[in-house]
């Protein structure tokens, strides 16, 4: 058990809408139930750069962010049991505190433990003080409770996923947050079951794991939703069998029957497209998977009348609010939601791994972009922000 600071790289947010900034930090020794790692690797997420444009209400800076990474256990605080010096953990932003008295923890309904919930969204650890500090000896707020861009950072006991020493953390660390989410939003929150349909709006990482998961639970028709074409060879390739393009004004242009090889025009909304011209009801399961509160609304109304259920996935920028004709719940359909696809983090995240090891869970598509180095995460922002819609993860090794 080290009790030293440590000096290491990290890239700090100081300001919204600005790039990172290489810096060199000191990262303190644990405290009480709380866990030093060094972070191996680190995938980039949407909701990082979410922060970083500045559409988190919650966002403090300067920070550290990050949160979907492989670690190896550095240090471990006073009464810490679950992990020791050099176990391999991934660091969750859900955690999971197990205690007798937790009603979430102890609920099979949820995976919404609050014990660190007030301090975590205050960008602090939870003693209410961080653990990080610049060359001047100011403080530099925590991200989600992981802070993974930095070469190392001090999580929560309770936040951290053990993992087998064998999983290779380039790959497992992609179950931090967007592929767990996608996967459970389908097989935990919906529970899909064989011969569903199902539509997913938006083909980044999650809805991909979407559609992989809708596969993997025995769907019969997959609608690939997007404004960009160039996703819906990745999106066939794991399930899709239709793939929709639409405008921004969610207008389709382009209807495309994988298994048929047929394409047709477009001209309508995408609720008639998918409820009454594809369906004559709409789909059994949707996914929202954009943040984007309109595209949630169509999402909805694609739900099938009597029994559809509609999942939001996608985070929406701060003050967005949701609407839709009351008349679309009365007649059956459900809108709900999901946080780290309903999985209890360190019970879940090592089965999810487990499940990569045997190749029951191909997961190697999702990287499409790689980095050498916590100082090239500018470079996987850029990566991400491309125009071609390519990148899925962008992973920077440390």
């Amino acid at each position: 058990m080290s009790n030293q600071p440590i000096e290491c790289n990290a890239m700090v947010a100081r300001a919204p809408k600005k790039p990172l900034t290489l810096e060199k930090i000191i990262v303190d020794a644990p405290k009480a139930f709380e866990v030093r790692v060094k972070v191996i690797a680190n995938a980039l997420c949407h909701t990082d750069v979410y922060t970083l444009d500045g559409c988190d209400p919650e966002g403090l800076f300067p920070c550290i962010l990050g949160h979907e990474a492989g670690c190896i256990v550095e240090s471990i605080g006073e009464g810490v049991t679950s992990v020791s010096v050099g176990d391999h953990v991934i660091p969750c932003y859900t955690p999971q505190c197990n205690e007798i008295d937790c009603v979430f923890c102890n609920s099979p309904k949820t995976n919404l433990c609050p014990k660190i919930r007030s301090t975590q969204g205050q960008g602090l650890m939870p003693d209410g003080t961080v653990r990080f500090h610049d060359k001047d000896g100011k403080s530099i707020y925590h991200f989600m409770g992981c802070s993974t861009m930095s070469e190392y950072t001090v999580i929560a006991e309770i936040s951290c996923a053990k993992i087998e020493l064998d999983a290779p953390l380039e790959k497992a660390c992609l179950f931090g947050c967007g592929v767990s989410t996608g996967l459970g939003a389908v097989w935990n929150t919906c529970k899909v079951e064989v011969n569903s349909t199902v539509a997913v709006f938006g083909l980044g990482a999650v809805g991909l794991s979407v559609i992989q998961g809708a596969k993997m639970s025995g769907a019969s028709q997959i609608f690939a939703i997007d404004m960009n074409p160039a996703k819906f060879e990745a999106a066939t390739k794991l399930g899709a069998t239709t793939c929709i393009t639409v405008d921004k004004n969610g207008n389709t242009l382009t209807i495309t029957n994988v298994l048929r090889g047929e394409e047709d025009g477009g001209g309508i909304s995408v609720q008639k497209c998918i409820a009454g011209k594809l369906t004559p009801w709409g789909v059994d399961y949707t996914f929202d998977c954009t943040g984007n509160v309109s595209v949630m609304r169509s999402a909805l109304e694609c739900a099938h009348r009597g029994w559809g259920t509609s999942c939001i996935i996608g985070v929406a920028a701060s003050g967005h609010e949701i609407t839709t004709r009351p008349f679309q719940l009365v007649t059956g359909r459900v809108w709900k939601g999901t946080a780290f696809g309903g999985f209890k983090s360190r019970t879940d995240v090592p089965k999810l791994v487990r499940k990569m090891m045997t190749g029951e869970l191909p997961i190697d598509h999702f990287i499409t972009h790689r980095f050498d180095g916590v100082d090239k995460m500018n470079e996987a922002i850029d990566a991400l922000h491309s125009s071609d819609g390519r990148c899925l993860r962008a992973v920077c090794i440390y």
